[in-house]
């Protein structure tokens, strides 16, 4: 009876051993370290703290779904890079030819450099959009949960891109 445990213990953590490491997050190749520099805001239509908030975005969502220390600077993955769209734009129209529906636009160029293999760099620009309606205002908590949901989706689009081999 002993034999028999003994051997289901071995297959057992050589099937674990087997399967290697795997994230949930798609994430094959994640350095140790990484620094998320200052993203400027040059878009035409400048909202005042989004480069801020854009910054700490991209950092939480590192520092979240991967084991890389945040350090600021000798990092070997480096992300930085500007806002260079923030844009707001009727989608539809009413019979009147007003705003039925409203589209936010924010755009982000970022340059990911990967200083121990420069073939994984790159510099690729990065958007989404928030639809809202036309006779809504973009002030306060609806502002914000656009911003947070574009953010959200740019954030896991460049975390894929640096990170991820799909």
């Amino acid at each position: 009876m002993r034999i028999k445990k003994n051997i289901f213990i071995l297959i057992a953590a050589l099937s674990f051993l087997g399967c290697g490491p795997y994230s949930f997050t798609g994430a094959t190749d994640v350095p140790e370290t990484f620094q998320v520099n200052f993203f400027q805001n040059n878009a035409p239509l400048i909202e005042p703290g989004i480069d801020f908030l854009f910054r700490n975005t991209l950092q939480d969502l590192l520092q979240n779904q991967t084991n890389s220390t945040l350090v600021t600077s000798g990092a070997v993955a480096i992300f930085d890079g500007e806002i260079v769209e923030y844009r707001i734009s009727p989608t539809t129209a009413t019979a009147n030819n007003r705003a039925a529906q409203n589209r936010l636009t924010i755009g982000v160029n970022v340059r990911y450099t990967h200083t121990e293999n420069e073939e994984k760099s790159f510099e690729q620009r990065f958007s989404f959009f928030f639809d809202y309606e036309g006779d809504a205002l973009l002030t306060g908590s609806r502002r914000d949960t656009a911003i947070e949901t574009i953010y959200e989706r740019i954030t896991q689009d460049i975390f894929q891109a640096a990170f991820a081999d799909w």
